[in-house]
């Protein structure tokens, strides 16, 4: 075993998604375009509770 990491992992350029289970930890979900993101928003969020995080490029969160 090793010691833990310090710096935070990077992300992927894409559009992403946060998923959440009751009672569970939440995972982030990506997608190359927003209208994939979208649907698959709209797929999980029949069972899930999903929050949409937004679109990720050069490790900075773009604001829409």
């Amino acid at each position: 075993m090793g010691r833990p990491a310090v710096r935070p992992a990077k992300l992927k350029n894409g559009f992403y998604i946060e998923i959440k289970a009751q009672g569970s930890s939440a995972i982030l979900i990506r997608r190359d375009t927003r209208e994939q993101m979208l649907i698959a928003a709209e797929d999980y969020a029949r069972t899930k509770v999903v929050t949409i995080k937004g679109e990720m490029c050069n490790d900075k969160w773009i604001a829409d």
